[in-house]
């Protein structure tokens, strides 16, 4: 079934936006503040992350553009390069998922945990018990066949708008550069890699836009759209993204980003009192929570696709069909997340082994296009949209992924822990495709 182009400018630019602005941007400033140590390091942070990012979309439209297949990075990754190499990086990515649900989770927590919790539990087991609890309520209720809503989506999307925006008004509050400014804490190292750690979590908060792989094929005039949309919705990102991290540094200084993890609620606290701080930290417990939900629903979704390739067992395909729940799936999903959280309580840890994981699958997936513009040299010419700056533009992005790869494995070398931990959920998915497709090969043989 061929796919026809159906969306316009405005519409991908709405889809770029949406897919990159999360829940990161209230919590990981803090961690950039950190790793960076001052401000030139903060801000340059940010917008040499929101450049490497732009160029990072436009990539990834180019691939989606060649090859609008559904599955996105399974199919690329099955297309140009080995299939059970395709399936190990997605199963990673997989697991990454359920690592960046759990570490948006803990952004919730941090938020609500002063209100719900005695003084003796504000800590990491304190932040542990609200998110397990948390996502344990979500699962029972995704169990009975509640869904998010697209309507509830799009709110949402505006809500964080408006929220970026009632943050970024608390520098003209005539009372706010009053507040108490914590000295900071120099970042420990060189400057180098103060800087590529600082990029981890710059990172985490722009990502999304690699979704736009799933749109090459539905955009109308795309040599002209494409670039156009992602360029003017990055733009749109990297505005709101560097007015907010302004007011964050206006109000609160280097030092007190480094001490202040619910940077929404202390923002608007310095508006509203302390009244406003309790409603944003709920409302961003909220908000954390609709972000969770989705992905509950969402990520058993490739398993379901796996699972039809016959790599993983029928089991991960089976639907309830008075709900529409992939019961087994999703409970395969939370349980991930919920082990995930019983070795890692640190949103700043948790980003670590997230990032580690996504910046080895994004750079090898945007590798793919020097594969795919020579099994599709026949589309050239054909009205699809090409890089300009190629291949300068796909090269700066990947190498600047494997400097923040670097960064974070030599974070590692002091915990072998973490380095073998990492290697075995990489042998792992490689084991389970390789049972999957023995077992696959014995089940034709005895037909």
């Amino acid at each position: 079934m061929s796919i026809k182009p159906i969306l316009n400018r405005f519409d991908l630019t709405v889809i770029v936006i949406s897919l990159v602005i999360g829940m990161g941007i209230f919590a990981t400033p803090s961690e950039v503040a950190i790793r960076g140590g001052n401000a030139w390091i903060f801000f340059g942070a940010w917008v040499f992350g929101g450049i490497i990012s732009l160029c990072g979309a436009l990539t990834f439209a180019e691939i989606g553009a060649r090859f609008p297949a559904t599955g996105g990075f399974y199919k690329v990754f099955s297309y140009c390069y080995n299939p059970a190499f395709a399936f190990m990086i997605n199963w990673v990515v997989v697991i990454s998922n359920a690592g960046s649900v759990a570490a948006v989770a803990l952004i919730g927590a941090n938020y609500i945990r002063p209100f719900l919790l005695p003084a003796h539990l504000q800590n990491d087991t304190g932040t542990r018990i609200i998110t397990i609890t948390s996502i344990l309520i979500l699962y029972a209720i995704n169990f009975l066949g509640i869904k998010m809503s697209a309507r509830a989506q799009t709110f949402l999307t505006a809500f964080k708008i408006i929220m970026i925006l009632l943050i970024c008004s608390a520098v003209f509050k005539s009372n706010a550069t009053a507040a108490v400014i914590t000295a900071a804490v120099p970042a420990t190292g060189n400057v180098v890699a103060a800087f590529g750690l600082s990029l981890v979590a710059v990172f985490f908060t722009y990502t999304g836009y690699q979704q736009t792989i799933n749109f090459g094929g539905d955009i109308i005039n795309p040599k002209t759209n494409i670039p156009k949309a992602i360029f003017f919705g990055i733009t749109v990102v990297i505005l709101l993204y560097l007015a907010i991290n302004y007011a964050y540094f206006r109000v609160l200084g280097i030092g007190g980003l480094q001490q202040t993890p619910a940077l929404a609620a202390k923002m608007v606290g310095v508006i509203f009192g302390s009244t406003g701080y309790k409603i944003t930290s709920v409302m961003i417990f909220l908000s954390v929570l609709a972000y969770v939900n989705v992905n509950v629903l969402s990520n058993p979704r490739v398993y379901y696709a796996m699972a039809e390739d016959g790599i993983l067992p029928p089991i991960f395909k089976k639907v309830n069909e008075k709900t529409q729940v992939q019961e087994f799936g999703m409970s395969f999903f939370v349980g991930a997340i919920i082990i995930i959280l019983f070795f890692v309580a640190s949103f700043g840890d948790m980003l670590k082994y997230v990032m580690f994981f996504d910046t080895i699958g994004m750079s090898l997936a945007a590798a793919s296009i020097f594969v795919l513009r020579k099994k599709t040299k026949h589309l050239d010419g054909s009205g699809i949209y090409s890089i300009k700056w190629f291949p300068l533009v796909p090269v700066l992005y990947i190498l600047t992924y494997w400097f923040v790869t670097v960064s974070i494995f030599i974070t590692f070398k002091d915990n072998p822990y973490a380095i073998l931990v990492c290697l075995a959920v990489y042998a792992i998915g490689l084991l389970i495709y390789y049972v999957g497709t023995y077992k696959r090969k014995g089940d034709n043989h005895a037909i």
